[in-house]
């Protein structure tokens, strides 16, 4: 007799897919650089499919300097050109150049003695918001209040749904639902 796993029912049977449901969605995340890197590869993701961002994220990596945003913030045009040539990345210049911005916005949170990952972690005191589970949504009122703050500050690709599928896959949100094996381990 073999035992399933029940898992949420989007991570589907690519094995892609299923091991990011297991090992990373969903699980708090609190260090800075990796807070950034996911939410500009969401940004990247805007209009398609996040498996397509999955099969694309060692080349985005290579391509964005480790996603370091102290590199990334001093890109210039000659990067812009290069990355826009890059068939291993989305190149949309327009989330190339948010990314760029973004890097900025990172290193002058930091240079301002602002971490991002508390900046991150105070819409919610640090705490995981634990859904029940039953229901899926793509915004809230919380994704629209950050949302709102990282436009205020100058982030692209920053919208409600956007953040909050930002907010599930860092663990902000536990979307985990009823049965999946993971909603217990990440909060």
């Amino acid at each position: 007799m073999t035992t399933s796993v029940r898992r949420c029912s989007w991570a589907g049977d690519d094995p892609l897919y299923i091991a990011y449901h297991d090992t990373e969605w969903g699980v708090p995340q609190r260090d800075s650089r990796m807070l950034w890197e996911m939410l500009m590869l969401e940004g990247f993701q805007a209009g398609l499919a996040w498996i397509t961002i999955l099969r694309k994220r060692d080349a985005f990596r290579t391509a964005f300097a480790g996603f370091d945003p102290h590199a990334v913030a001093r890109f210039g045009d000659a990067d812009v050109e290069r990355l826009m040539g890059d068939p291993g990345i989305v190149r949309a210049r327009a989330k190339i150049l948010a990314t760029i911005r973004g890097a900025q916005i990172w290193c002058e949170m930091e240079a301002a003695g602002e971490r991002f990952a508390d900046f991150c972690w105070s819409f919610t005191d640090g705490q995981v918001i634990r859904n029940d589970g039953t229901q899926t949504i793509a915004t809230s009122p919380l994704s629209e209040r950050i949302s709102k703050e990282m436009k205020r500050r100058g982030f692209k690709f920053v919208g409600p749904t956007i953040v909050y599928a930002w907010m599930q896959a860092v663990g902000i949100v536990n979307d985990h639902g009823i049965g999946c094996f993971r909603r217990d381990q990440v909060g």
